[in-house]
């Protein structure tokens, strides 16, 4: 037994911990979670707990469902809102998904992003990861067909007197770093009732992970204060939607590979030909990063997301920015894609964004020009003039262009990708046959 699992089994015991939570997800990201008594985490580090892969979406068929979680150790955590004086109390591990054998998953999206962190190690790189995670507060949870109401009328930095929004930062942002888990800023965003909570930078795989238990948070403390907590990319039609704006870094070492100071941005030939490799292979990817129907009614021009393929020094409307440098601080350069949502899972989203970035350094793709006007109001045929290309314009097109994609499907595992595409029609489909509230308000009446 190593350090780490000792350690585990001693805060157990010295914490009155009665209930272990092993956590993971599907393939479309959803947490899941079995309790097991401490008494068998021992064996539950040697042999893993077994449970019937084929219930989870994407893991396994009927005729070959039994698997096996793995908890990770180096991710124990107490849960704080399970930690009182009334009772025991209640810690989680993130596990790995094994197959009977012993031997890795390939469903498991978890062992997705070790993979693709495994190829980046061979190439001499850490990739490191910092998300701005936003999301929305609303009085209650809607009921089917009964529209979103915000918790506030506040905007972006908005303070205001025993606002909700901001007694509900500060509580949830208590809870995580109770967790180990480092904030960064936390904000009222643009939207009535939207928030932004960011996240210290770590390595991708400690962040994703991160990430999860962050939306799991944020939910547990909304029900606390008796409101609902949503990450639905775009929940309002007349505002800004939800947005995941992830910064990137790859080290050497302790060296920042993304450095270079005789660059008038400070951008590394390594971190120029990163950036080409993010914007050739965008389209492939962006059913992975905005994965579902909703997630393109935020990708529309003027929304506070990029629609477009395209990157800038500082340049809010584009799809990959440069942030300014800090003086005498070369471990923050770093670049932020601005595409993602909140609602992605977040092991396959880092999984494609380092693939593709890895792509352009290993081919030496060639970094275009950047866009130096706001994106958002030139004209199509302006945009066309520049080179600049739109990301696909829904689910339908995101996934057209992913089918064909050989990065893609070999970062994901043929599972994963077979089984992602399977999913993503299937909801394309039934969103597809749906008859809207638009239509219906503007046809009804008149045809």
């Amino acid at each position: 037994m190593d350090k780490q699992q000792e350690f585990v089994l001693r805060t157990l015991e010295e914490r009155d911990i009665r209930f272990v939570r092993l956590w993971f997800t599907d393939v479309l990201g959803t947490l899941k979670s079995v309790a097991i008594a401490p008494a068998e985490l021992e064996g539950a580090f040697t042999e893993g707990i077994g449970f019937d892969g084929s219930a989870i979406e994407g893991f396994t068929r009927v005729q070959e469902s039994d698997m096996l979680a793995k908890p990770d150790p180096a991710t124990f955590q107490v849960l704080p809102w399970r930690d009182t004086e009334d009772g025991p109390g209640t810690a989680r591990m993130f596990c790995d998904i094994t197959m009977p054998d012993g031997t890795p998953s390939w469903a498991d999206p978890r062992h997705v992003l070790r993979r693709a962190l495994g190829k980046a190690a061979d190439a001499g790189f850490t990739f490191y990861t910092h998300p701005e995670i936003e999301f929305f507060l609303l009085k209650g949870q809607p009921a089917p067909g009964e529209k979103p109401v915000p918790v506030d009328s506040a905007g972006y930095f908005d303070l205001t007197p025993h606002g909700v929004s901001q007694d509900f930062r500060r509580d949830a942002i208590t809870m995580l770093e109770r967790m180990g888990i480092s904030v960064e800023f936390s904000h009222h965003e643009v939207a009535p009732g939207q928030q932004e909570i960011d996240l210290r930078y770590a390595d991708a795989l400690s962040t994703a992970d991160n990430i999860l238990t962050t939306r799991h948070v944020i939910k547990e403390v909304a029900l606390t204060q008796g409101v609902y907590a949503t990450f639905m990319p775009k929940p309002f039609s007349d505002q800004p939607g939800s947005g995941m704006h992830t910064h990137l870094s790859l080290f050497e070492g302790d060296q920042n590979a993304f450095y270079d100071p005789s660059d008038p941005l400070h951008l590394s030939k390594v971190a120029k030909h990163f950036i080409a490799g993010l914007l050739k292979h965008a389209p492939e990817i962006t059913a992975v990063t905005n994965q579902w129907v909703n997630s393109y009614k935020r990708l529309v021009s003027g929304g506070e997301a990029p629609p477009y393929v395209c990157w800038g020094s500082n340049n809010r409307s584009a799809m990959v920015r440069v942030p300014m440098y800090k003086p005498k601080k070369s471990g923050s350069t770093r670049i932020e894609v601005r595409s993602p949502d909140s609602a992605t899972n977040p092991y396959l989203c880092f999984a494609v964004l380092l693939a593709a970035g890895l792509k352009g350094v290993e081919e030496g793709y060639e970094l275009p020009p950047g866009a130096e006007d706001d994106v958002w109001t030139l004209t199509d045929q302006e945009r066309r003039a520049l080179g600049i290309a739109p990301l696909p314009g829904s689910l339908a097109e995101a996934i057209s262009v992913m089918e064909s994609s050989e990065l893609v499907a070999e970062t994901l595992g043929e599972h994963v990708f077979d089984f992602f595409l399977r999913n993503k029609r299937a909801e394309w489909n039934a969103y597809r046959a749906e008859v809207t509230p638009f239509e219906l308000g503007r046809y009804l009446p008149i045809l």
